[in-house]
């Protein structure tokens, strides 16, 4: 165990991620528990809660990157912070321990009551390659990474003259077709749109752009008519739908196979790769001795108390992707859960709040119940579609279904504080146009300055002289040079001193 770092010494709510659900706990309870006598101490690997709705507008260059996260230290101010991953708890014992986000090592810490609310991980498949070869868009550093990698292959294909290499450049590859694949795919091809139009080497049909879905249709948050729609869109840009078609290897080229019988589909090269097929709840509760489901979720009662077969654990909760929520609605998943979505992360953290400060005071608790409001989406500048549920169900597509998308979200951002930078952005975006420069060399920011320091490497010497041909020493002045002319010895010195 390493040295604990200097924690205060009061009854403890430990708030495992930071997350939606971690940051809302945090900011309903950090007040009302420190007025009690008590501490919210929240654990997390990050500095920042990552709005990931908005990640594809950050890789499409829509939003900064920054104003899509909220700072924990900024807007967390009575809460108790720890960069680092909980890495067990021991809830029989009300310990957790923690490994410190530099490296350092580990330590326990105790507390009263917990929330779980570490969230979900990207969902994968050993498919070879894939690890070497992916990217995902689950984190902010990603979305970035993925925004500089169109813009760079784009510059990059701009100079290439061999064909298959260039086309390869300009091919860009998204698996899942969900809300995050097709987004993704979406903004990307928007901002690829902007890139080439200031290009004048490459051409908009050189490049390619490909989705690839495993089932029958995509977006299944949406009605089926809808669905259909957005493929007739995507293919109206040029976008190449694969549906019932899996990647089968990532090795060197691309592999694809049809399904369900694994027929060979097509192979072909690209250099980008990005893969959003799912997600699947944080493995570090497998640590823990929490009673999990199938799926390695959590088991949680409605009112988001954490709960076995032997009955309610005491001072445990959970909720979010994590945690298997019953959808009291009867519009969740097959297995009767709440879908893993921001719209409902949201909404328990603020009942689990609301519960946990009631357990206090044994006031009863109510239970989590939210009818879906629906489902929006954007698919690049006054493209979208949406899934409205306030008085009937209202479907929307184009335009309307963008100002929902963005107008739904920029209401859900947490703090006003990121709700107006997020706004204004938008703003500026409108009159000056998407951002299309590419910032380089991000993974190698001591690149420059090292190549600076570094002393030039000395030139290799002379080659010796002929055989019977006189030496010159190599300070030694050859008739009629500069070097030959008589110079006042001090004007030398003056010289060699500058």
């Amino acid at each position: 165990m390493a040295t604990s770092p200097q924690l205060q010494d009061r009854p403890r709510v430990l708030v495992v991620g930071g997350g939606y659900v971690g940051l809302y706990v945090a900011l309903k309870l950090q007040n009302k528990i420190a007025n009690a006598g008590g501490i919210v101490t929240l654990v997390d690997p990050l500095p920042y809660m990552t709005y990931q709705p908005f990640l594809p507008e950050v890789a499409g260059g829509n939003i900064e990157a920054r104003h899509a996260v909220v700072s924990h230290r900024q807007h967390l101010k009575q809460t108790e912070l720890i960069q680092g991953s909980v890495t067990s708890i021991d809830h029989a014992n009300r310990t957790a321990v923690v490994a410190s986000a530099d490296g350092s090592g580990h330590f326990e810490v105790p507390y009263f009551d917990i929330v779980v609310a570490a969230g979900a991980i990207t969902r994968t498949f050993p498919i070879k390659g894939l690890a070497d070869k992916g990217i995902g868009l689950k984190t902010i550093e990603e979305a970035v990474a993925l925004r500089n990698k169109v813009l760079e292959r784009i510059e990059a294909a701009s100079t290439i003259t061999d064909p298959a290499e260039r086309a390869k450049a300009l091919t860009f590859v998204v698996v899942g077709g969900g809300f995050a694949g097709i987004e993704c795919i979406t903004e990307m091809e928007d901002l690829a749109r902007a890139a080439v139009r200031n290009n004048p080497r490459v051409k908009q049909e050189e490049v390619r752009f490909v989705l690839v879905e495993a089932m029958g249709r995509i977006m299944p948050e949406v009605t089926a008519s809808q669905a259909e729609w957005v493929v007739e869109h995507l293919r109206s840009r040029g976008i190449e739908v694969l549906l019932n078609t899996s990647l089968d290897s990532a090795e060197g080229t691309l592999k694809l196979i049809n399904l369900p019988d694994k027929s060979f589909a097509q192979e072909f090269e690209a250099d980008t790769l990005v893969w959003t097929a799912g997600v699947q709840a944080n493995p570090m509760i497998r640590s823990s001795d929490f009673p999990l489901e199938p799926r390695g979720r959590v088991r949680v009662l409605p009112d988001l108390r954490i709960a076995g077969d032997e009955g309610i654990i005491e001072n445990a909760w959970a909720a979010g992707d994590i945690a298997a929520v019953p959808d009291l609605t009867g519009n969740g998943l097959p297995d009767g859960t709440c879908v893993p979505n921001a719209q409902h992360a949201l909404r328990q953290a603020k009942r689990l709040a609301k519960n946990l400060w009631a357990s206090r005071w044994d006031k009863p608790l109510k239970d989590y119940k939210h009818k879906n409001l629906g489902a929006v989406a954007g698919f690049g500048e006054w493209k979208g579609v949406a899934n409205i549920n306030l008085v009937g169900r209202i479907g929307l597509k184009g335009p309307l279904a963008w100002l929902a998308h963005r107008g739904y979200h920029g209401m859900a951002m947490p703090t006003v504080e990121r709700k107006i930078r997020v706004i204004m952005g938008w703003i500026l975006s409108f009159f000056m146009g998407r951002d299309t420069t590419q910032l380089i060399d991000l993974d190698n920011p001591r690149g420059a300055f090292v190549a600076a320091a570094t002393p030039a490497p000395k030139p290799a010497a002379a080659a010796a002289p002929a055989a019977g041909a006189p030496a010159v020493s190599a300070g030694a002045a050859q008739p009629g040079s500069a070097a030959a002319t008589s110079v006042d010895p001090k004007q030398s010195v003056t010289a060699d001193a500058k």
